[in-house]
């Protein structure tokens, strides 16, 4: 299945902060891409959620209760399982030491969290854009973060 404009596309946030979630969903449903959007409010809901269903892609906050994005993406990794899952951070830590850390452990990319839903939605369409299921994109170190600012 290809991740075009005229399939759906299951897509994982991992984010706990209700406010962060509402912009997201609200940028997806303005975007030209359909989204299947489900939610896993920390670390462990994530985890069993995985379980139960792989994801298209997965957007990881990295500061969540329970159990946090930088254990959450070092356990995933570590499950060859989910090698086929695109992991995009999506997080306002978007220092040198977490973006080098995320890129290390095997993350796709690192989506810094914007200011507004129109760069939201600038940055969704650009991941969106990515034929994930033709090849797990892991792009160069110059390319990993993508910052609206």
């Amino acid at each position: 299945m290809n991740l075009t404009r005229n399939s759906a596309t299951n897509v994982l946030l991992a984010e706990d902060d209700d406010d962060d979630y509402y912009i997201f969903s609200m940028a997806v449903e303005e975007i030209a891409f359909t989204v299947l959007l489900t939610r896993a409010e920390n670390g462990e809901i994530l985890l069993k959620l995985l379980e139960e269903k792989t994801p298209d892609i997965l957007f990881l906050d990295l500061l969540m209760p329970c159990k946090g994005g930088h254990q959450c993406l070092k356990e995933i990794r570590a499950n060859k399982k989910y090698d086929a899952i695109p992991i995009i951070i999506y997080s306002s830590l978007a220092d040198l030491a977490n973006v080098e850390y995320c890129y290390r452990q095997g993350s796709n990319l690192f989506a810094v969290k914007p200011n507004s839903i129109s760069e939201l939605k600038n940055i969704l369409e650009q991941i969106l854009s990515i034929d994930w299921k033709k090849t797990l994109y892991f792009p160069p170190k110059k390319e990993f973060v993508l910052n609206p600012h």
